[in-house]
């Protein structure tokens, strides 16, 4: 048994740094440089949607090694190897223009910041043993703060820049968000050094409910098509509407407030809950907040967007982890919340590149978001038939 560290509240606050990194900085500050990039590169909505589908793409393979990888290597290792390498895949996207080094590097940020991604959660969970209002609350915190500060600091700096030197610069957005993903290196490595689970030995398989639990797969997965095309062009589609460098940092400094604070929101419904009702509710509130900009669009319409896709977005795998705490032993929630993760990768890669072919049809990237709302109250209904085991 691992000792419980002396300062678990700052050792806590370095694990959420690694997920500000692989989570708001690797995965959704594309979305903030995507309507220079395209604008500079000439491409149309589908090639700039495959780079976010490319980072989806890599997040599957990692997320599959580092089940591999955790049976023979300890979570703490792994958490530290991607974020450093994360980190420097973040660096190396501001060095060329061309697609296919752009390729290159969304594939492998998404490779490394799925093995810290994944085994953060792992790492946190070690904090409070003894307490699990204690250790529900870090978990809440790690997956929302973490993701949430990413995008505050992305939103608020990255369309002041472009603003103010031109869609040139893109490449300086990039180097900007590696430098200041380093700058997150130092204590998130402290904090795993703090943390050394044993090696994982192999568990004994249990047979899951897949038929009993196919609902709430099912909502699952319109979760990661659906929620997907918000965060990937959503700037690209206020661009298009002539929204002002400092009106879009805000818009985003919003959304990312509102995914710290969800977890106080939502963890009330969370745990009176056992069926898909949640998950549910979380997918609704999602659709709204992807369609209201495109149905009423106004700029006060687009700030209720931010906060109502905020309040919800990073709830839907706090939801389904409930489902399973609740409905399942013990023995097996790791599978059950590994097989809802992989559903989710999955998903999530057909999202970006679906929706920018959407885009490109109708020569419109707001219909993508009425689409992606559409997935999503699909994802919603079939949530809702899912009854408690």
């Amino acid at each position: 048994m691992t000792a419980v560290p002396a300062r678990p509240w700052l050792v806590l606050a370095g694990l959420a740094l690694g997920l500000t990194v692989t989570n708001g900085f690797a995965r959704f500050a594309y979305g903030l440089l995507l309507p220079a990039m395209r604008s500079e590169m000439g491409w149309n909505f589908a090639q700039a949607g495959w780079l976010n589908t490319a980072n989806a793409l890599g997040y599957v393979a990692g997320a599959v090694l580092t089940m591999v990888l955790i049976r023979h290597m300890s979570p703490a290792r792994l958490f530290a190897f991607g974020l450093v390498a994360t980190t420097l895949a973040l660096l190396a996207t501001g060095l060329n223009a061309a697609l296919w080094w752009q390729t290159v590097w969304r594939v492998l940020a998404g490779v490394f910041g799925a093995m810290s991604f994944s085994t953060a959660g792992a790492l946190a969970a070690g904090l409070f043993r003894d307490d699990p209002r204690r250790n529900a609350l870090a978990i809440a915190i790690l997956f929302g703060s973490g993701g949430g500060l990413g995008i505050v600091l992305a939103g608020a700096a990255l369309p002041l820049m472009l603003d103010a030197y031109g869609p040139g610069a893109w490449p300086l957005g990039w180097v900007a968000i590696g430098i200041a993903s380093a700058l997150c290196v130092p204590l998130g490595l402290w904090s795993a050094a703090q943390l050394r689970p044993p090696v994982q030995a192999q568990p004994t398989p249990l047979p899951l409910p897949l038929r009993r639990i196919l609902p709430e797969l099912a909502g699952y997965a319109g979760f990661g098509m659906g929620y997907i095309v918000y965060l990937t062009f959503l700037s690209a589609w206020m661009a298009e509407q002539a929204a002002g460098a400092g009106f879009v940092a805000l818009v985003w400094v919003i959304l990312g407030l509102c995914i710290c604070v969800s977890p106080l929101v939502w963890r009330p419904i969370l745990s009176r809950h056992a069926s898909g009702v949640p998950l549910a509710l979380i997918l609704i509130c999602i659709a709204i907040g992807s369609a209201l900009p495109v149905v009423l669009p106004n700029n006060a319409t687009l700030l209720v967007s931010a906060v109502v896709f905020g309040l919800s977005v990073f709830m839907a795998p706090g939801a389904v982890t409930s489902f399973a705490r609740q409905n399942l032993p013990p023995e097996s929630w790791g599978r059950a919340i590994g097989l809802f993760t992989v559903v989710f990768a999955v998903a999530q890669t057909l999202g970006p590149y679906g929706a920018g072919l959407v885009g490109d049809s109708f020569d419109n990237i707001g219909v993508s978001l009425v689409a992606a709302a559409g997935l999503l109250l699909v994802g919603a209904g079939l949530a809702l038939m899912q009854k408690p085991l």
